[in-house]
């Protein structure tokens, strides 16, 4: 199977090709990532790497008495891990991390924990699919949501944007599983494939991906090779 690399969304921008045709990119901060764990089909049931993405500082307190019962509680501020979060990561040596994402692959073996993964991975002109999380719109209507053509708008016409019926006579007498309704748009897992990577900055570990990819500026996306 495909294997991938942890990014974060950076913005989109313009690319000519070399034979002068404009190309729309989107330019993706693509790790470095370490690889944290191994899996394989003997011990795990299946084969994946496990990666970490944006290392982040760790800082232990000592337990402190508090005021709330006599009990022992800690201070640990928010961007520290969890004791056994960081047994995890002590096997790399590599730092802790802030997001860990597995990617399925054929032979794991191939790799080592504690290893780099970066865009030297990655060429120009190979196909790749980039999953994130789409920009959350809110509670929306059927037009926005589902892209209902609506009413009319004038002659004396009083429902323009809503559903319209949705009941049943005698039977069944109720509403259909399924119905497209008003409700929460956006804020879901998508995942576009077939982009063409248009180019590669080893330097500053970017990589431009034709088309726009899902999730707003920042965000975080995986990106994987195609299998096809």
């Amino acid at each position: 199977m495909a294997f991938g690399i942890i990014g974060k969304k950076v913005g989109m921008t313009q690319y000519f090709t070399p034979d002068g045709t404009r190309q729309p990119v989107t330019v993706v901060e693509a790790g470095p990532c370490v690889v944290l764990q191994k899996k394989t089909a003997e011990t795990d049931g299946y084969a994946a790497l496990q990666l970490g993405f944006e290392s982040r500082p760790v800082q232990w307190k000592s337990k402190v008495q508090s005021k709330m019962g006599g009990k022992m509680k800690g201070t640990r501020k928010r961007n520290s891990v969890t004791r056994p979060m960081w047994g995890h990561f002590k096997a790399a040596g590599k730092g802790s991390f802030r997001i860990l994402r597995e990617f399925r692959l054929d032979n794991p073996d191939n790799y080592e924990v504690g290893q780099e993964i970066t865009v030297t991975d990655f060429a120009i002109g190979e196909i790749v699919n980039i999953t994130g999380t789409s920009k959350g719109k809110g509670f929306q209507g059927v037009i926005k949501r589902h892209g209902f053509h609506g009413g009319p708008g004038s002659h004396g016409a009083t429902a323009h944007r809503v559903p319209g019926s949705i009941g049943m006579c005698a039977w069944p007498a109720r509403t259909l599983k399924n119905t497209k309704l008003p409700g929460h748009t956006g804020a879901q897992r998508v995942t576009v494939k077939n982009l063409l990577v248009q180019l590669v900055d080893v330097e500053n570990n970017l990589l431009y991906v034709s088309g726009a990819i899902p999730g707003p500026t920042s965000g975080v996306v995986y990106i994987q090779k195609a299998g096809k």
